[in-house]
């Protein structure tokens, strides 16, 4: 396993097991006596295949976790390509997934030309462009100057509606009610109307305009979706059971499909290391 890092970046291979918190109660990086000149290392930690699937019990196993904070708390713009890598490399971590839209959204706006690039390029797999919009909503929420700039390369790349996957349109879709974008209606009224959006994440063209506020949930009767994988089939309301979810609990409904998904992807790593 790699341990040959310097001090003070070595500390960060001990540093123990990581909460899932929100950005602004991580630990304070800086105080280790990390700075910009140990980017270089902490990069090489982020990206370290070993640590990465290293055993789950193992302190290790989270060093590259802690790295990729502490590069978004340094403001790392040197990083950016190099984590944009892990959005493939880790696309079968939830961990990873969950946290590195955080990560990005504390790094902040330096980062969304590389992310429109990215989101851009659809042959890139549905979960990597999916985390990828997740990290531009989070941009937009924790910088609100870039909320524009963040919205517009949502919009732009659901404008491709009939080239991207449906999983992914409602993805962003998603992120684009999370913001509130309201200035985004009329292109996701195309997208619904196009047949183009799995409607296990947000629902349907209704459902959406509830989310908006657009029309009251008296006006929208209550549904259900099926969770279906995005494959272009559109799901059926469902009549009941285990993945029906009202509209209140829309986000968990959506992180919940994500993680369903993905359990079904055949490409799902055997050793699991976090759980």
């Amino acid at each position: 396993m790699s341990t040959d890092y310097p001090p003070p970046v070595d500390k960060l291979l001990n540093y123990g097991e990581a909460q899932r918190t929100s950005p602004e109660n991580w630990p304070d990086y800086v105080e280790l006596g990390l700075g910009p000149e140990h980017i270089p290392e902490l990069i090489r930690m982020a990206t370290d295949s070993e640590l990465n699937w290293a055993e789950g019990d193992s302190p290790q196993v989270w060093a590259p976790l802690h790295a990729c904070r502490a590069l978004g708390q340094l403001r790392a713009e040197a990083a950016i390509e190099p984590l944009l890598s892990l959005f493939e490399t880790l696309r079968d971590d939830e961990w990873a997934m969950e946290e590195l839209p955080d990560v990005f959204g504390v790094m902040g706006p330096v980062a969304i030309p590389a992310l429109a690039v990215y989101l851009a390029d659809t042959s890139h797999e549905e979960f990597p462009l999916i985390t990828a919009s997740s990290c531009l909503e989070r941009i937009a929420v924790m910088h609100p100057e870039a909320r524009g700039e963040c919205v517009a390369v949502l919009m732009r790349q659901l404008e491709r509606f009939d080239e991207n996957e449906p999983g992914v349109n409602a993805f962003l879709i998603h992120d684009l009610v999370a913001l509130k974008a309201l200035e985004a209606v009329p292109v996701i009224k195309r997208a619904f109307a196009a047949g183009s959006v799995d409607m296990s994440v947000m629902g349907d063209w209704d459902e959406v305009q509830v989310e908006l506020g657009l029309k009251s949930r008296e006006e929208v009767p209550e549904k259900q979706f099926n969770f279906f994988p995005s494959s272009g089939v559109q799901p059926l309301p469902a009549e009941g059971g285990l993945f029906s979810q009202p509209s209140k609990s829309r986000r968990d409904h959506a992180d919940h499909k994500k993680a369903k998904s993905k359990m079904a992807k055949e490409s799902r790593k055997k050793n699991r290391k976090r759980k």
